[in-house]
């Protein structure tokens, strides 16, 4: 498990840039079954992650959502029949964040219980 899921997610203000390749690179063990994709220029963490059926998506997505709420950091979520595919980025600051990789972990432990 990351040690990263113990942190909490501190307010992004919106004038920090996004992280550096190097930084991304640091923090991707923290975070290794996640994917660094580029959408529309913007880079995102995501992950598929697979259920039996749909209420088990389901069931993970509102807590993906009640996790988000808590942390005041919100991703993108796309619940399917048997799967969740989560998104992750900083709308404010138009790529990934410290944050982005704290709320992947905190993700990675709710699947993981």
């Amino acid at each position: 498990m990351s040690e990263l899921s113990k942190f909490r997610c501190v307010p992004c203000r919106g004038d920090e840039p996004p992280l550096s390749e190097a930084e991304i690179t640091e923090l991707r063990p923290e975070a290794p079954e996640w994917n660094v994709v580029e959408v529309d220029g913007i880079l995102r963490l995501e992950r598929r992650f697979k259920f039996k059926n749909f209420v088990e998506a389901l069931k993970f997505t509102n807590q993906v959502g009640q996790i988000a709420e808590e942390e005041g950091h919100h991703p993108a979520i796309l619940t399917e029949w048997g799967k969740v595919t989560v998104t992750w980025w900083t709308h404010k600051i138009r790529g990934l964040h410290r944050n982005d990789f704290i709320m992947a972990a905190k993700t990675d432990q709710l699947y993981m219980s």
